[in-house]
Parts: structure tokens; C-alpha cells; sequence
């Protein structure tokens, strides 16, 4: 099975801050839908139609499946057998903080545990290196020097082109770009969590990643799937609210944020938009914003994600009333 040979016609590529890596407009998460209980061959299907459409950035993390660790070694045998010949369009990402296996050497920050565990997704996904390795959390109990090391080790290790930070505040971004500018291997970029219903970022965060340079991807721009229209007539058989291993509850589902998203629909179907489109639009509304980083657990939502980049621009209008709205 070969790629698309229009693969790169459409996409929309952005800088990641002041670096020269650029990535596309919409990257793809496999934090869902990718692991072991999952089916390997639509999450095949998936990984190839977003390859096809111009999504070049695969995102990981040591504990994406469920179990975790899965969704590394599904993605370990889809390179194999189908894209091996083109790693080197492809940026591959992984992450270390989160629990990967017991003792106090399985999770947080530590030297000891960002190194094992670079070295363990590495194994699962086959590869020599990945493009960009994260600390996927702040340790309160290890000093940011070391965490900020270990990332600059695995670079001049080889195992990592690029480091970023996933869920830093503005002061702990602050921090860490500076360390890691002095070790000499600048913060590429940061992943927080963004969307319409969590705009954390907007208290100070962004303006530091521009003053820093650090590029910015946007993780859960859809809300886990509350900005889309899925959830408007019951909790459908199969969703990420279904199933029990999800952060999306069915009692995060209330009549409250269903008329909500309802409105908001409405202003999407003005734009010639699906509301997810329009979320993902929102999201990439920013100077500074890279990427949107969606999840999938169907070919037929990548390709409505990736058609969000015809529509960017919003008037003021739009914007006022789609801040009308989520101020309730």
C-alpha cells in the first residue's frame, strides 16, 4: 500500500515557534483507539488515511493504549509493515511521566525514569530515535535541572531530534526554557490541553511561549469529544464516553453543556462548518498555535478534522458570539 502522491498539496504546515521543524495544521494523537484492545487494522486504516491527508506528526507516550505501552507497539507494526519506507517524513513524538511500571523509578521526572523509559518506547516502536521527546508532566519533587537534563541527554544521545514539555504553567515554561537553552538544546514546544471549555493557556501561557519562541500543540481541541455534536441525542455505543478506561463521564454530558454545544453549532453551520471543525478552527485561531492535536477512532473524523484548515479565519462577530455562548 503506497501513499498518496498529493499528500502534501493540501495541508497546511505551521513553524514550531523559532525553530525550522514545521508540522502540519492537524496532527494525530494516538493516546485512544490505538492500544491493544483495539483493533489493529482500523487503527491502521486511520494512521494511513491521516499519512494520505498530509498529517505527517504521529503523536505517542509511553503509557498511550490501554494497557500501556500498546499503542507504541501498534504503531511499531505499522511502520514495519507500511511506512518504514518514509520515516524520514514522518515526526514521531513520545512522552515520559505518567506510571509505566512499579517502584519509585516508574513515573515523574527522574533522570533514572525519563531515560528507561525513552529507551522502552524506543524498543516498542522499533526505532533508532524519535523526533521529539517530552516530559509529559511537572515533578514537583525532582528539581527541574534534572528533568531539563535528561531531556538534553537524550538528545545528544541520539534518541531524540527535539525535547518539549507537556502541562507546564507559564512559570514552570519560564524555567524550563532556560535551563534548557543554557544546555545548549532549546524547548521546541509545549502540549497543553486547549480547547473552548479549557482555556488555561490563554492566562499568561501563550505569551510566554512567544516570548521563549517555543512552538505550541493543542491537545483535546474537541474536548474528549464534548465540542462535537456526538453527544446530543444519548452517549452512542462505542464513543469515549462508552467506555469505562475513558477520561470522558457520561456526568460531564448535562443538558447545560448540551443546549450550549447546540448554540455553538449553530454558529459552525454558519461557517459552512461542522462543530467540530469549528473547534478546531478556534484553537488554531492563535499566531503562535502550531498544531491541533486530534484523536480518532474512525478514518471519517480525520478526514472532517483536516477539512477545519478551509475555514480559519473568524470575524468578529463569530468570536463574540461564540464567547457569548460559553460564558453561559
Amino acid at each position: 500500500m503506497f501513499p498518496s502522491p498529493q499528500r502534501y498539496d493540501t495541508m497546511t504546515y505551521r513553524r514550531t515557534g523559532r525553530s525550522g521543524l514545521l508540522l502540519p495544521a492537524v496532527s494525530l494523537g494516538l493516546w485512544h483507539n490505538f492500544g491493544g484492545v483495539d483493533t489493529l487494522e482500523n487503527a491502521r486504516a486511520m494512521i494511513h488515511r491521516a499519512f494520505d491527508l498530509g498529517i505527517t506528526h504521529f503523536d505517542l507516550a509511553n503509557n498511550y493504549g490501554p494497557p500501556p505501552g500498546s499503542a507504541e507497539e501498534s504503531y511499531r507494526m505499522i511502520l514495519r509493515q507500511d511506512l518504514a519506507a518514509y520515516r524520514d517524513e514522518l515526526i514521531i513524538s513520545t512522552k515520559a511521566g505518567y506510571l509505566m511500571w512499579p517502584g519509585p523509578y516508574g513515573e515523574w521526572g527522574s533522570r533514572k525514569y525519563l531515560t528507561a523509559s525513552l529507551d522502552q518506547s524506543l524498543k516498542r516502536m522499533g526505532l533508532e530515535y524519535v523526533d521529539i521527546f517530552y516530559s509529559h508532566r511537572p515533578d514537583p519533587n525532582t528539581p527541574l535541572e534534572e528533568t531539563m537534563s535528561a531531556l538534553d541527554h537524550a538528545v545528544r544521545q541520539g534518541k531524540a531530534l527535539y525535547v518539549g514539555i507537556s502541562s507546564y504553567s507559564p512559570e514552570q515554561t519560564t524555567a524550563a526554557s532556560k535551563i534548557l537553552r543554557e544546555l545548549g538544546t532549546p524547548c521546541l514546544i509545549h502540549q497543553p490541553v486547549y480547547s473552548m471549555y479549557n482555556r488555561w493557556v490563554e492566562d499568561g501561557l501563550l505569551d510566554v511561549l512567544d516570548k521563549e519562541g517555543i512552538g505550541c500543540i493543542a491537545f483535546s481541541p474537541l474536548a474528549q469529544g464534548l465540542l462535537t455534536t456526538k453527544y446530543l441525542e444519548g452517549i452512542p455505543e462505542g464513543s469515549r464516553a462508552s467506555k469505562p478506561t475513558s477520561f470522558l463521564k457520561p456526568d460531564q454530558i448535562t443538558p447545560e453543556r448540551e443546549a450550549q454545544v447546540r448554540r455553538l453549532n449553530v454558529i459552525a453551520q454558519g461557517r459552512g462548518q461542522s462543530l467540530a471543525q469549528m473547534a478546531i478552527a478556534w484553537v488554531l485561531r492563535h499566531p503562535g498555535m502550531t498544531s491541533a492535536l486530534i484523536g480518532a477512532s474512525k478514518v471519517q473524523q480525520i478526514e472532517d478534522c483536516v477539512a477545519a484548515l478551509k475555514n480559519l479565519e473568524f470575524s468578529a462577530e463569530e468570536l463574540q458570539g461564540i464567547e457569548k455562548i460559553l460564558a453561559g
